[in-house]
């Protein structure tokens, strides 16, 4: 067993200084600064270039093949070519493109415009989402302080009516 161990240790040392020298060599020809920079030159089967944490598993694991690998696509090509990227599914992250962004100014120009016109529907749509408690909290800190905001009194009345509208319908009745 401990011969087997020995054998293991000194051919895995003999395979990871024979990859070394292929890395530099590789580095060298394609003029690269680190080893890393080479996975752009090796190719994948399932598409795209290698990913530098598969080229540092395959260095310790699979010093072979990745030699192979290295000496046919760069070492011994004419010219090594970069490999395009696998294309990736699109993430939910993405912006998207017909989501408009306004700034607070625009958006209470727009809800004062909503609010002469008396479209209840808009105005509740560009109101800012508050609860009925912020509201009437922030509606009563005002009255201790007497100061008179009518935007406040406002966005407690559309929170109160929102309220009560969600109360009487009977599609949200059935849901609670």
């Amino acid at each position: 067993m401990i011969g087997q161990k020995e054998e293991f240790s000194t051919k895995s040392a003999k395979g990871l200084k024979e990859i070394e020298e292929v890395i530099s060599k590789a580095i060298k020809k394609v003029g690269a600064k680190k080893e890393n920079e080479l996975c752009k030159y090796l190719p994948m089967k399932s598409g795209g270039y290698m990913h530098h944490f598969t080229l540092r598993k395959m260095k310790y694991k699979q010093p072979q093949e990745l030699s192979g690998i290295i000496e046919r696509f760069v070492i011994n090509a004419d010219r090594p070519s970069v490999i395009a990227p696998k294309q990736r599914a699109a993430r939910g992250s993405r912006k998207r493109r017909d989501h408009m962004n306004f700034t607070r100014i625009q958006l209470e120009r727009m809800l004062n415009i909503a609010r002469l016109a008396g479209d209840k529907e808009i105005i509740t749509i560009l109101s800012p989402k508050r609860s009925l408690a912020s509201c009437k909290k922030e509606l009563i800190q005002a009255v201790r302080h007497n100061r008179v905001e009518p935007e406040l009194w406002n966005n407690y009345v559309e929170a109160a009516q929102a309220t009560q509208a969600l109360a009487n319908d009977p599609a949200f009745a059935s849901i609670h």
